[in-house]
């Protein structure tokens, strides 16, 4: 059994991604770290150390326990890596999903049920101006001489 392999075989292998290029993307951005350092897709990685992956809103923390580079079945993962990831992160995850769209920017995208109600009430209460002024100005001719 060999006891290094590449990080994103690993990640894909041990099924944190659905493929290897997602795998080797999330390397390439930064995701991916072992010890605070970010990693390239061909860092090579070793059983005993501790991978942390960032997936948005938390950050997964894996400990290697065997390096494989092939996938293998999902009953087999147990005996692949262990999950080490803190509590906090999963109460992080928790919120996110009780508070809704959280990667959402205010002002893109379709209107929130509420923004599109405050934005009819503000269409609403606009006043209309046409009965309020006197168009007829002709009526006072000035000379200015």
């Amino acid at each position: 059994m060999n006891n290094e392999a590449r990080v994103d075989k690993w990640l894909w292998a041990a099924r944190i991604f659905k493929t290897r290029t997602m795998a080797a993307a999330a390397c390439k951005k930064g995701q991916v770290s072992v010890g605070g350092r970010q990693l390239k897709p061909s860092h090579l990685v070793h059983v005993g150390e501790t991978i942390d992956v960032k997936k948005p809103p938390i950050t997964y923390s894996f400990k290697i326990l065997q390096a494989i580079e092939h996938r293998v079945g999902a009953k087999l993962i147990p005996e692949v890596l262990e999950n080490v990831t803190r509590a906090e992160q999963y109460e992080l995850l928790e919120m996110s999903k009780i508070s809704g769209f959280v990667d959402r920017a205010r002002g893109t995208g379709r209107p929130t049920k509420k923004e599109r109600r405050a934005l009819d009430d503000f269409k609403d209460d606009t006043p209309i101006f046409f009965g309020d002024f006197d168009f007829d100005l002709d009526d006072e001719e000035q000379d200015y001489e």
